[in-house]
């Protein structure tokens, strides 16, 4: 297309006024007058010629413009086709746009309306949350009856309990993932005793041998812990520096060190915590993340989306406040928001385990724990 009405020997088919016609086949310029209704020649003298408008000044939106050339036009016939064929066109493009614009939003709605894609994750559970009353076999057969798919184990020092464990998790067909450490709040890497902190790099010896033992690719590590004796900056240094030491051991079996966020006053933003984690400049330094804790001073799907690939394996448990206290509950009565906890997790392309951290039960208590995982997490029916 062509701008409209600056250039000899063109008249208008779209426009916001009454239109113009000219003289047939006559060369010159053409100007407008002061009513805009007519266009006259300003050589060789002659009169102008008017022409009435193709259609109501009322029914014209400002918009395009298209030029026909001048010496084309040879009857006023032909001059109605242009007010037909404008007419054709203005119809045909209400029908396209009126087209369109049901596509799209028949394509919103339908878009709004179907369910997001079922999460790729495994569903796992803690050791402890199932019947103690059972043997290792009939624990984790039971697990994995109704529907987990992995189990976290706590540290197991007794080399014929964890034997034992490995074998009833073969038989049962579910995986031991991930390890929790159990020495790291009793004696903290942060500590300014030497002795205390030597019994936790031992503690993390043993659990990082039974992750390699039964086949689990990750321990979890609470890092530090404040209190009165210890400065923030001395948790972060002291840890950071007990933890290295924990690296060769680390490499050399292929499992992962995942700190996790929890209440000891540390790491409070998940700036911070990726900042820690980056540090290490090391890929056997992970997070641990973990749903419920952050509800009180965050947003879990926040700190979803900050952590991102850190992150390698998830905890999850549900959290409620109110007026004058707040309280641990069961999976979908807190305050979290498992929409958006979803989205976050598909967002970072998350695949790896997201274990339930609940008070044990029975097993009518359990199969409804899992099929809140299910509806609440994992969009499955």
């Amino acid at each position: 297309m062509r701008g409209c009405g600056k250039e000899a020997g063109e008249i208008p088919l779209f426009a916001t006024r009454r239109t113009k016609t000219v003289r047939k086949k006559k060369p010159g310029r053409f100007v407008r007058n002061d009513e805009g209704t007519r266009l006259r020649k300003e050589s060789q003298g002659l009169p102008p010629v008017v022409a009435g408008p193709f259609e109501a000044q009322d029914e014209l939106k400002p918009g395009p413009y298209i030029c026909a050339d001048v010496n084309e036009v040879e009857t006023s016939e032909e001059l109605m086709s242009y007010s037909s064929r404008r007419q054709f066109l203005k119809t045909s493009a209400s029908v396209t746009c009126a087209a369109t614009l049901a596509g799209t939003l028949g394509k919103s709605l339908v878009a709004a309306t179907a369910s997001p894609s079922p999460l790729p994750i495994k569903k796992g559970i803690l050791l402890d949350m199932l019947p103690a009353n059972l043997s290792y076999a009939d624990r984790l057969k039971l697990a994995r009856d109704i529907g987990f798919e992995a189990l976290q184990a706590p540290t197991e020092p007794d080399e014929h309990k964890a034997e034992e464990l490995k074998k009833a998790a073969d038989a049962a067909q579910i995986r031991i993932d991930s390890v929790m450490n159990m020495d790291h709040w009793k004696y903290p890497l942060s500590s300014s005793d030497p002795a205390v902190v030597e019994k936790s790099l031992a503690g993390m010896r043993t659990s990082l041998h039974n992750a390699k033992l039964w086949g689990s690719d990750v321990v979890l590590l609470v890092p530090a812990v404040l209190n009165p004796q210890t400065s923030y900056r001395e948790a972060w240094t002291r840890s950071q520096h007990e933890i290295r030491k924990l690296l060769p051991l680390a490499e050399e079996l292929k499992v992962v060190i995942a700190m996790e966020e929890v209440w000891n006053r540390f790491l409070l933003s998940p700036l911070e915590m990726a900042a820690y984690i980056d540090e290490f400049q090391s890929p056997w330094i992970k997070a641990w993340f973990d749903v419920g804790n952050v509800v009180l001073y965050g947003y879990p799907q926040d700190w979803i989306r900050t952590l991102g690939p850190r992150i390698v394996k998830v905890h999850l448990k549900d959290f409620k406040r109110s007026k004058d206290s707040y309280a641990w509950v069961n999976l979908g009565e807190g305050d979290i928001d498992w929409p958006a906890v979803r989205e976050a997790f598909a967002a970072i392309n998350y695949t790896g385990s997201a274990i339930v951290e609940l008070p044990a039960g029975d097993e009518a208590y359990l199969r409804d724990v899992s099929h809140r995982v299910d509806r609440l997490l994992l969009n499955r029916s």
